[in-house]
Parts: C-alpha cells; structure tokens; sequence
C-alpha cells in the first residue's frame, strides 16, 4: 500500500524549512510567500450594488510559488493549510484553497486548517493530528476590512489629487493616526510657557549629601505655580537661609513599604513600544526580528522556532509554560523568589482568543545565555527582552521600602523642605526585569536620620523653570496612543507608521513624528469634510463591528452598508468643493502692499504665507508662528562665522532649524544643526575625500563626500572600508532588506554583487 502524502503550506520558506525537520517523509512543506490573492486593482473591485461582491485576481510576484503548489498536489492526498494563525493567516489560507479550486487540483482531496502558535515538535504535531476548517468568520471580518480599506481609498485619494496635490492618497485607519500627530503639532504651536520657580536645598550629614526640596513656607503649601518670579524666589530663599543658619531640623520622618507588581508577558504592542524605548527599534524592525525568531533559528541541529507567534493580543500563557518558566525560576533564583500560585494577567481584548497566547519563548529553559553565539546582535537583544520579561512576570512583587524626611529651619517649623529616598529590600522579579519608567530614579539612599536631629545646610538655590509642552510622539508613544484610542490593531502598527511616512505625511524630526506641510493640509481636509471618518471613536467602533464578525457574532455585510450610504454621499458632497478652500487658510492680517487679506498657502515646496489677491498681487513670505508678534531676537551661539567673523545663530528654514550667519544676505554660510557625521570611509570616486553620514530634507540617511559639491558622490547605504570581491569597487555597502537581511553590496549597478552579512546588522541599524 503507497503511503500517503500530505502537501503542507505555510507563508515563508524559513518555516517551511523549520516545519518540514518536525514533519519527515511523507509531507512536502511548501511556501505561498504571503499573500497570494488580492482586489483586482481597479474600480469596481468593490461592488456595493452587489452585496459588496468582491473581485479578486491572483498577485503576480507569486504566482510562481502557488504553481509548485498546485504542481504538488496533483500528486498528493490531502492539503494542510499551516499558514499564519490570524485573521491575515485565515485570509491567505481561503485564498489559496480558492485558487486551487479554480485550478482543479484539489479534486475531492481533502483541505484542511491547522494551526500552531510556536513552531515546535509537540506544537507541530498536535496540529496536524487535530486539523480543522478554515475560519469563514476570521475569512470574512478580513474580507470586510480589505473592502472598507478600498472604498476609503478608491474615493478619498481622487479626491486629494484634485483638491490638494496629484499623488496623494489617504487610508481608512492611517488618517486618524495622521490626525493625532497633527493635532499634537498643534497642541505644541499654541502652547504658552508659564514661570515658575523651586528652591532645592542640598543637605548633608558628615560625607553623605542629599538634595530636598521646599514644600512648605510659612505655612502654605507650596504648589507648581506658588513662586513665580525671581523677586518672590529671592526672597524665599534669603528668609529660609536667615532662620536656617547653615543648619535644618529633621522635624518628620515617615517609612513606608509598598509592592511592585511584574508586568503581563508581551503582546505585540507592548513588545514594540519597549524594544523602541530600550534599543530605538522602529516597530517595522522589532517585526522583522520577531519573525525570525518565530519562523526558527538553526541553533545547532537545525532550524528552532524560538518564541511563540508575535501577533496577539492576548496575555494568556499555557499552563505547560507557566509550569516550565516557575522551574527555571525554581533553579536560577530559588523558591523565594516564587508567588505561592502562578501570576495570571488578565487580557484587555474582548477577541484575544483563549487559544492565543502572549509573545513568550518556546522553551523557558532555552537561556538567552545558550544562545549567544547563534544569534545575531539584533536577534539575541529581542530574544533576551522576551525572555526577561516572560520569566519576570511569574516572579513575586519587589519589595520597595521609602523614606522621606521633613526638613525645616531650627527654630520655624512652618517652613519645610522634603527629602526621600527608597531602596529595594527584596528586589523579586526586578533581579530579572526593570519595569521603571524613563526618568524614574533607580534607588536613592539617605543617611541614618533621628527626629529632631540637625543636619548641615550646604546650599540653597531659586531655580527657575518653564512649562513644557508635550512632546511630539515617537514610535512607542504614537503606538500606545493607537491602542488607547482603539486606532488600528496591534498587527496593523507598523505599517500604519510606515504608510505614513512613506507617504511623506509625517518626518521624523530626532526620531519624533513632526507633520509636513502636506500631511497638515491632508489632515485638515478630511477632518473639515470627512470629520466622521476621521474621529477616533467612530474607528474604534468601527474595529469592535469588525472584531464581533470574526467572533461570528454578526454579519460583515451590514456592517459594511452602515458605512457606505452615509460615506458615499459624504463624498459626492465634497466633490463640489473649490481647491483654494482646501489648500489655503486665510489669516486675519492684511497684505502690506495691497491691503487684502493673507492667508497661508500650499506650494509646490510647503507652506508659504501669500496674498489673496494674487495674481495681481505678488506678496509672499514665509511662514511665522504668530506674525503679529515681532521678530524674536536670535538665539546666538558661542562662536564666530568661518568666512566673515559675525555672529552665528539658530535659524529656521523650510526644511527645520539651521545654524547660519547674523549677516545674510551679506554673508551666506550656513551650518546643519548637527554636523554630519565622518564614517572615515574614503569617497571611491575623487579619492580625496570621506563619506559623511548626513540626512535629507526627508529625514533619509545617505553618506555623500565631505569635498561637495566639488565632488558629489553619494550613496543611500552605509559604507564598508573593503573593496568589491568581483569588480574591485573601492568601498562596499551594508544593505538590509525584509527579505534577504542583512548583506553587503557593490555600489556599483553594473556589477550586482552581494553577500549575506548577519554580523553586520548593528551597523545597519
């Protein structure tokens, strides 16, 4: 009897490879690489008239994979579809299997699902021992989601070519999150500092100093906006430095202990926004590495997958790996360091599956420490977070004991000045995960203090200060702020943030999101004509509508004719609108020359500010902040101009701020704020020159020579020291793709050389 013979189908080859050392004879594992099946991409794709029938067509660049696919099966009994377990794993499976039927090589072979969230021998082979059906539900809120995300933009982008910029388009779930960082912008350009001032003391007792702050002065207590100019801070200080007399009082002295609870294991949010704030990963690279380890790792013995899949926002852990992580913990920290019952965290997601787990390693007893060696910088960074943080979340409470004295003048006791201090007593999950927030202080001690005891006032300053306004986001507080806001889900992040910028919505300005002229216009018009669409609680309910399909709790096309009557008239209503209404907004000032109206425009390089009088009248300028205000005083640096010797100061042009010389137009030099940066690599075409790491008026690294513009070689990739092996090029460059990693490559087009390059993505980062 021939035995049978499964073709098993997943979306990458590295977990085919991964895959096929747990399976053995008698199954072909094979790749879709993605996707393989998408809208056709033309109008009508979408037919709303039609139960919003849906017109796909089979993606090209694939096409070849789904032939080996179909080549396979011709002579095989059965088809297991192990692609990713998410709604876009459940979508690429129904794809293909719809595919393959229309290529009538299926026959009456069965089709089956299964679905694992480790690449694990036992994972793998309980899959396949209890496969099932594809997910219709899963199917369809994906189906919902790809036709929304198409009527958006099949009706929006036409609409911003003709009353914005040809070019521009606009997304059902990235304008929303383009709206948060323009209003933030905004938010930053009305704020208005406000004084204040503190007087921090620094104390002492015999070598020990410590710092305390005023907190009460004559009996009141003293709030941000107590002091809040130099003259009342003046003379607050010389009152409390007259009674002190060199020395304070300890008048109170209060102990405190308090708990510090571990946090849940990852999911895929949380593991963005700290792999962002401890290694500066964009959420796109955090992805990409989180891949690989999922995907399997050869770590000796071939291909392992290493953590559990990375694209959930569940923090369940399966009790198999709850009981291994408190025997790890058991033997590298002892029994102490474990709650007497495993730590359970509850999931925010109502449609976190119970089947989904957290982001954890396959194997707890798999170290970071056994892994150095096979990993690479990158790799083993992300691992060790994984690690740290999954082992740390089944570990007892830090154990945090405070202190905080009151000081005064010897013979005032309503003047008082506070010190405090913490130490950890037992540090619990911390001796393996520190969860304190940026800017949190680690631990401070104080000296032994006894009631009534006086120490040494060694110094007593009025310092002054201004609010702050917000910062702009960064990649981990734009995330955060998606989730709070129900923006999106945690699979769609990254290329959420990547759209925009690709866009050139948004630029990275010292990597915070600052908006570009065009992302403003953009956000303001469809906040103006499509507010609803843009509102973050109408998203949000729009992605809890989408979540109840997937659970099977309600139909996908209700949902989607609830959208569409009201967008498409939406549309139809805008369609009137003139341009000039949508790329300019009038200012309430009057042009100098003529006397009509100003108002800032749209051109072809960013706003300007310009008459509405044009084209009779001419005026132009650039934009200001505020133009009724006069012209700020130029902040001054503490050096001279190289070619006249006047002063140099910060300056601000349209592509950001800028050092340049007091006496333009006279004197023309200017300066990048921060100096390009040398890589020490000689520029291979005037072999006079080095290569500096310098950035475009787009935020994109590119390494050109210093001796521009005499010579104006360039390149978009960081430069290697080594010349090409196969054409002698003088230098070489370090390439990262999604696709091939981490390589190095001949500069030159004519030649095509590369080799693959793992121990050089620190480099590339």
């Amino acid at each position: 009897m021939t035995p049978e013979k499964t073709v098993v189908v997943v979306e990458s080859p590295a977990k085919a490879k991964t895959i096929k050392k747990y399976l053995g004879p008698g199954y072909e594992v094979l790749a879709s690489y993605g996707h393989v099946r998408d809208l056709v991409a033309k109008e009508g794709a979408v037919q709303p008239e039609q139960q919003f029938a849906m017109r796909y067509e089979g993606i090209e660049r694939n096409a070849r994979h789904v032939d080996a696919i179909a080549k396979a099966l011709r002579g095989a009994d059965r088809l297991l579809l192990a692609t990713d377990p998410d709604r876009e794993g459940e979508a690429i499976a129904w794809h293909l299997a719809e595919l393959l039927r229309d290529r009538k090589v299926l026959a009456d072979k069965p089709v089956r699902r299964v679905v694992f969230h480790e690449i694990t021998q036992r994972a793998i082979q309980e899959a396949v021992e209890h496969p099932g059906d594809i997910a219709m539900d899963l199917v369809n809120a994906q189906q919902a989601r790809r036709a929304l995300d198409y009527l958006v933009g099949f009706n929006i982008s036409p609409l911003l070519w003709k009353k914005i910029r040809r070019g521009l388009s606009a997304g059902r779930v990235q304008s929303p999150a383009l709206r948060l960082i323009v209003e933030r912008e905004e938010e930053i350009e009305a704020f208005q500092p406000r004084e204040y001032w503190t007087l921090d003391a620094s104390a002492g007792k015999g070598k020990a100093t410590f710092p305390a702050r005023l907190t009460q002065f004559e009996g009141d207590k003293i709030e941000q906006f107590s002091v809040v100019d130099a003259e009342r801070a003046g003379h607050v200080r010389d009152t409390i430095a007259r009674q002190a007399g060199g020395k304070l009082k300890v008048a109170a002295i209060t102990r405190r202990s308090r708990k510090r609870n571990p946090g849940p294991p990852f999911i895929t949010s949380t593991l963005q926004q700290e792999a962002s704030k401890r290694f500066g990963f964009t959420a796109q690279r955090t992805m990409r590495i989180a891949q690989q380890l999922y995907e399997g790792i050869d770590i000796g013995g071939g291909p392992v997958g290493l953590i559990t899949y990375m694209r959930t926002d569940s923090t369940s852990l399966a009790q198999e790996a709850v009981a291994e992580i408190r025997q790890v913990i058991d033997e590298r920290f002892g029994a102490d360091s474990l709650p007497k019952s495993p730590n359970v965290f509850k999931t925010k997601s109502k449609n976190a599956q119970e089947a989904h787990e957290a982001i954890r390693p396959s194997a707890a007893a798999r170290t970071p420490e056994s892994l150095r060696g096979h990993l690479a910088a990158e790799q083993l960074k992300l691992y060790t977070l994984i690690w740290n943080r999954t082992v740390a979340c089944q570990m007892n409470p830090a154990q945090i004991d405070t202190v905080a004295v009151d000081l005064c003048p010897p013979e005032n006791p309503m003047t008082l000045l506070r010190a405090s201090g913490s130490t950890v007593r037992e540090p619990g999950f911390l001796a393996v995960y520190d969860n304190r927030e940026e800017g949190e202080e680690a631990e401070s001690n104080l000296p032994a203090l006894e009631q009534d005891e006086l120490v040494e006032l060694r110094s007593l300053e009025a310092n002054q200060h201004f609010t702050e306004p917000p910062p702009r986001f960064n990649e981990a507080s734009l995330i955060k702020a998606l989730e709070e806001f129900g923006i999106g889900r945690p699979s769609t992040y990254a290329s959420i943030i990547t759209t925009l910028q690709q866009r050139e919505y948004v630029l990275l300005d010292g990597k915070r999101f600052r908006p570009s002229d065009v992302g403003r216009v953009v956000s303001r018009f469809l906040t103006e004509f499509f507010t609803q669409y843009v509102d973050y609680d109408f998203t949000a309910k729009l992605e809890d509508e989408l979540d109840a399909v997937s659970r099977g709790e309600s139909d996908w096309v209700p949902v989607l004719e609830r959208f569409w009557k009201p967008f498409n008239e939406r549309v139809e209503q805008t369609a009137s609108v003139a341009r000039r209404d949508v790329t300019t907004q009038q200012l309430d000032e009057a042009c100098p020359e003529c006397g009509k109206p100003l108002a800032i425009r749209l051109g072809k390089r960013g706003n300007f500010i310009g008459c509405t009088g044009y084209p009779e009248c001419k005026y132009t300028r650039d934009v200001k902040t505020d133009s009724s205000e006069p012209e700020p005083a130029p902040e001054l640096l503490d050096r001279k101009c190289p070619e006249c010797g006047g002063d140099l100061a910060y300056k601000r042009g349209r592509y950001g701020r800028f050092i340049g010389c007091v006496n333009y137009p006279t004197c023309k030099h200017v300066e990048p704020l921060n100096k390009p940066k040398d890589t020490g690599v000689g520029c291979p075409d005037c072999k006079q020159g080095t290569l500096m790491e310098r950035k475009s008026r787009y935020g994109k690294l590119f390494y050109s020579c210093n001796r521009y513009p005499d010579c104006k070689y360039a390149v978009w990739d960081p430069p290697l020291p080594e010349p090409c092996p196969k054409c002698g090029h003088a230098i070489m460059t370090i390439k990262t793709t999604k696709r091939r990693g981490v390589e190095k490559l001949c500069p030159d087009k004519t030649c095509g050389y590369r080799e693959a390059a793992p121990e050089l993505a620190d480099n590339a980062a």
